[in-house]
């Protein structure tokens, strides 16, 4: 891990989601960050910081720092809320720099913050239209207990 990127570093995608207010981790080459629109409890944000627009376009030591993160990844969002699975999306039709959609997959609903979070698109594809109600505060709960779970 790494002191998060200068804020001229930061991407539009990374600024779209919130960056640097919502960056859970950061390092050499990605930014972990809590995705505010929360459709899935712990759905996150995994951003390449080279200026990028195809995968293919990253460096070789952005492929060798994306196995160990993802590894993180999943240890912490596991050890937070027992997710069931993970799926990662990589869409880029909106946002263009190359990142991710990290969204834990649960087949029951999930206790948080005293709500409930539920997987709206549990067992087929992610439901990224259909989001768990949360505000600032909440998100905030979200990305310390997710900090609180890393590795």
């Amino acid at each position: 891990m790494t002191n998060s990127p200068a804020p001229s570093d930061f991407n539009v995608t990374m600024r779209k989601f919130g960056a640097p207010q919502t960056i859970i981790q950061s390092y050499q080459y990605w930014s972990v960050m809590l995705r505010p629109a929360q459709a899935t409890l712990g759905a996150l944000v995994l951003a390449a910081h080279e200026p990028a627009e195809a995968f293919s376009q990253l460096s070789p030591e952005s492929f060798t720092e994306l196995h160990g993160i993802t590894d993180q990844i999943e240890s912490a969002l596991a050890k937070a809320f027992q997710n069931d699975k993970i799926n990662y999306l990589m869409l880029m039709m909106v946002d263009p720099d190359v990142h991710f959609h990290v969204i834990p997959r649960y087949a029951q609903p999930r206790q948080f913050a005293d709500r409930e979070f539920i997987d709206a698109g549990w067992p087929a594809m992610p439901n990224l239209g259909q989001i768990n109600k949360t505000d600032a505060a909440i998100n905030q709960r979200i990305m310390n207990y997710i900090q609180s779970c890393w590795s």
